[in-house]
């Protein structure tokens, strides 16, 4: 085992038919992991067939410059699961084909009942989830909740609820199951003034995936119109162009002893977008391969 196998670096990729060419065109960049996401629905998507042609392209992968053969870290879906049906559906439908993928964690919102609090939220989490997390538990499987408010509060919003450490804590104590846990980045931290080392350090035990995506926060704009002004006070932005230092997280995931993958999360960058989309995420790996300390050195005899 390469020792940079312990934090893999890769990117998130959309499920499609194209899904595995595209996998083929841009692997020989040096990207060991993929996430698969199909947006708010997986619809009737052939799972099966999208998992051997994957695997298909995967198994010609030896191995990276930086590690060993790249793999399907996780499936993603991000409906409302609490209110679709057919997001209930879609989920069960990834925990059970996780395996034709090879992958070990399913990740999307912890939803929300639209518009009200968030502890009203709670009986129909608990509803919904009871239920999913023995469903992945029998197959092995994680689940992690996508951390973005998705311009909600506290008070009110559309889509989840899992996006602050008071709902964490109450989600965990709504349904105890081991497979429940989190698909954290920074950026959202970031855009709610949130320090995100501080937090990863006492969550990091409770993390199953990182989405490689970071933010700028507009500090002049702030302090001219606030944050209700109508003016963008904050970017999201890919890795090594926004204010973390992942070279800090990353040291932070290992002294926790955080073994997983960190995709990076596109098509948000207000610059590296459009036709420089992939030059942005290549970058972006380039830059967390630094972070994470560069080419493995073994030492000498």
């Amino acid at each position: 085992m390469n020792p940079h196998d312990d934090i893999r670096l890769g990117t998130v990729v959309p499920g499609h038919d194209e899904t595995a060419e595209y996998i083929r065109t841009i692997v020989p960049y040096g990207f060991e992991t993929f996430q698969i996401t199909f947006g708010k629905s997986v619809g009737d998507f052939n799972l099966q067939r999208l998992a051997e042609s994957v695997q298909r392209v995967l198994e010609h992968v030896s191995h990276t410059s930086y590690g060993s053969a790249p793999t399907i870290s996780s499936l993603a879906v991000y409906g409302n699961p609490l209110t679709s049906p057919e997001t209930v559906r879609d989920w069960e439908r990834l925990i059970d084909s996780a395996s034709l993928f090879d992958a070990p964690i399913v990740a999307g919102f912890a939803g929300r009942i639209p518009g009200r609090p968030i502890p009203e939220s709670l009986p129909r989490f608990r509803e919904v989830f009871s239920k999913l997390s023995k469903r992945a538990e029998g197959c092995g499987v994680k689940i992690a909740f996508e951390n973005s408010e998705m311009r909600g509060t506290w008070e009110s919003g559309d889509w989840n609820i899992a996006h602050s450490p008071a709902a964490w804590n109450l989600l965990f104590d709504a349904v105890e199951s081991p497979a429940l846990g989190l698909e954290w980045e920074p950026c959202h931290q970031i855009a709610s003034f949130v320090d995100p080392l501080p937090q990863l350090r006492q969550w990091h035990s409770r993390i199953w995936h990182i989405h490689g995506k970071d933010a700028s926060v507009l500090w002049d704009v702030i302090a001219t119109h606030g944050i209700r002004g109508g003016v963008p006070y904050v970017h999201h932005r890919t890795p090594g162009f926004g204010q973390t230092n992942w070279t800090d997280l990353i040291s932070t995931l290992r002294l926790c002893g955080w073994r997983g993958s960190i995709d990076i999360e596109g098509w948000s960058d207000p610059v590296y977008r459009n036709v420089l989309e992939m030059t942005g995420q290549v970058a972006a790996l380039n830059y967390l391969r630094v972070c994470r300390g560069g080419l493995f050195i073994p030492n000498p005899l």
